[in-house]
C-alpha cells in the first residue's frame, strides 16, 4: 500500500511599510497568540497560489487592495512544530510595495487594533516568529529555519 505523502501547511504574511514603519494588528479572540501584535496573515486555501492568498488576506484583514506585481517574496521561514501535536510550517513573508485603500480592521472578531510600529525597534509584544522574520528581512536574508 502506498504511503501518504508528507504535507506541509503554508501561511502568507503581508509586510506593509509606510516609510520606516510597518503595519501590525493586535490579535484578539483567537487561540493563537491573542493579545500580541502580528502582520496581516493567514493560511493558504486549496486552489489558490501564494500571491492570491496574500491578496485575499490583505482584503479580509485590513481592507486594502494590492496588485500581484507589488508583492515581493522577501523571506521563507520553515518552522519546526512549537509544541506536541503542532505541525511544521512554511511561512511566506511578502513585502507589499504599494496598495490602495486606507488600512482598517476587517475582522473585528480576530483583531482589536491596527498600529504602525518602527520597523527597526519592534515592540516586545510582537509574535516572536514574526519579529524574527522582520529582522531577518531587514538583514537581507531569504531563508530562516526556526526551531530545528
Amino acid at each position: 500500500m502506498p504511503r501518504d505523502r508528507f504535507r506541509l501547511p503554508a501561511a502568507v504574511y503581508g509586510v506593509l511599510r509606510g516609510g520606516e514603519r510597518v503595519l501590525m494588528l493586535r490579535r484578539a479572540g483567537t487561540d493563537f497568540r491573542s493579545g500580541q501584535l502580528s502582520l496581516p496573515a493567514g493560511h493558504l486555501e486549496g486552489g489558490e497560489d501564494a500571491v492570491a492568498g496574500l491578496l485575499r488576506e490583505l482584503r479580509e484583514e485590513v481592507g486594502v487592495e494590492a496588485a500581484p506585481g507589488d508583492c515581493r517574496l522577501a523571506l521563507l521561514v520553515h518552522s519546526a512544530p512549537e509544541h506536541e501535536g503542532d505541525l511544521e510550517y512554511l511561512h511566506l513573508f511578502f513585502v507589499v510595495e504599494r496598495w490602495s485603500g486606507e488600512p482598517v480592521i476587517g475582522e473585528p472578531d480576530k483583531c482589536s487594533e491596527l498600529v504602525w510600529v518602527a520597523a527597526d525597534a519592534l515592540p516586545a509584544d510582537v509574535v516572536d516568529c514574526v519579529a524574527g522574520a522582520l529582522y531577518a528581512i531587514d538583514r537581507g536574508e531569504s531563508l530562516l529555519l526556526r526551531g530545528w
